[in-house]
């Protein structure tokens, strides 16, 4: 464990509880994504199965449990809980993302797995997956144009864990020989991604202004 991988961490949690904290201060999910959300339930079943069969330490299992469970419960006030559901427009976020993703992420998944298994399979899968996750809620961002602060500090904390997590590869490989060319190429995918939102928001943070795409 190295401090590039504790702030990557530090930073997606962030940016989930900055939306848990959005959502029940306004009660009311306007601007997020649920498809993405569905997109990262998807990516960590897949990538924590070994949960039931690997013991790693204390911190990697409460994280994997803290962000699966959060995951699944902003899921649940997006889709279910009153009156934050009656908020949530199914007609702006409908980036189809069982059509355009997940087959192809996971052809991807079987080309790109070092074995034949099936958690090896899905693991090398849910890479794929998260290397395009927020592309719904960017989807949505771009219909909205005019976006929240706490919206827009969520998806920029988000992009700043990917950040942080390829600075801790990079030192990884010089400090362990690390190599794992899948999730570099997935990582680096993911931060293609936000580039252009990324010059948005610092500009709207530089002037003080509400982020507009």
């Amino acid at each position: 464990m190295n401090l590039f991988r504790l702030c990557g961490d530090a930073l997606h949690l962030m940016s989930i509880l900055l939306l848990v904290t959005k959502i029940h201060k306004s009660k009311s999910c306007a601007g997020v994504s649920c498809r993405m959300q569905e997109m990262y339930a998807v990516v960590f079943c897949c990538r924590y199965l070994d949960l039931f069969w690997s013991f790693i330490s204390l911190y990697n299992t409460c994280m994997k449990l803290v962000l699966m469970t959060t995951t699944f419960y902003l899921i649940w006030l997006m889709r279910c809980k009153t009156p934050v559901c009656q908020t949530y427009d199914r007609s702006q976020d409908c980036f189809q993302h069982e059509l355009y993703f997940f087959g192809p992420c996971l052809v991807l998944g079987l080309i790109c797995a070092e074995e034949y298994t099936i958690p090896e399979i899905l693991w090398s899968a849910s890479i794929w997956v998260e290397s395009v996750a927020i592309v719904p809620q960017l989807v949505l961002l771009q219909k909205a144009r005019e976006v929240e602060n706490l919206t827009s500090d969520f998806v920029g904390t988000m992009g700043a864990y990917r950040a942080f997590y390829i600075l801790n590869w990079i030192y990884r490989y010089f400090a362990e020989d690390f190599v794992n060319v899948v999730g570099w190429i997935g990582g680096l995918v993911q931060t293609a991604l936000y580039c252009d939102f990324f010059y948005y928001y610092a500009k709207s943070k530089w002037y003080g202004n509400k982020l507009v795409l």
